[in-house]
């Protein structure tokens, strides 16, 4: 077969597409996104599960392209809501900004440590119905104020633990070296490579 093995990223987002090509250029893949394939919706996210999000994301994607597809599901998860918002992070204001100032007011005079965790799902999919879903998390706090210019999401308000620098204030190489998002696109990444020997 001549030219590198097409893989469909489930998602319209920019930011995640180019987050995610570095991770999975040592594989040799062409990476397109639903930008790609205009006439695919993007599946709704109504899993109770980060899991059961990226799973279905994958299958729809995979069974309408005809091509192996991977899609992720990922939210923060802050102890001192209960683990909110969780799966309905992407859901929890209309805006990035509306959701770090709806985090913040829901934490004012909660002190420090405000321990939180970054989680991320990614399922693989294939245009049979086969999937996998793997996890990656990181553990940290969320500060009182956004920093940083760089990422997307809530990466101006989280600290990972042992940095001193939000998400935001890091490089695109050094977030991917420890982002919950990073750590499960690498595992994927290995799960991938075999599945594209099967397929």
């Amino acid at each position: 077969m001549s030219g590198p093995r097409r893989v469909l990223l489930a998602t319209h987002n920019q930011g995640k597409l180019a987050e995610i090509r570095p991770l999975l250029a040592p594989l040799g893949v062409e990476l397109l996104s639903l930008a790609d394939f205009p006439h695919l919706a993007e599946t709704p996210e109504t899993g109770a599960t980060f899991e059961e999000n990226a799973a279905a994301k994958a299958r729809a994607a995979a069974a309408a392209s005809g091509l192996v597809a991977m899609a992720d599901d990922s939210g923060l998860e802050v102890e001192a809501l209960s683990g909110a918002p969780g799966v309905r992070s992407q859901r929890f204001a209309p805006s990035d900004r509306e959701r770090i100032e709806r985090l913040l007011g829901l934490l004012r005079g909660v002190g420090p440590p405000r321990r939180a965790r970054f989680v991320a799902a990614v399922a693989i999919a294939a245009p049979d119905g086969r999937s996998e879903v793997v996890r990656g998390t990181v553990e940290g706090e969320i500060t009182e104020a956004p920093r940083g210019e760089g990422g997307f999401g809530f990466d101006p308000v989280f600290v990972p633990e042992g940095e001193t620098r939000t998400l935001a204030q890091m490089n695109r190489q050094e977030k991917n070296a420890l982002s919950h998002r990073g750590r499960a696109f690498r595992l994927a990444a290995a799960r991938l490579e075999r599945w594209l020997e099967e397929v």
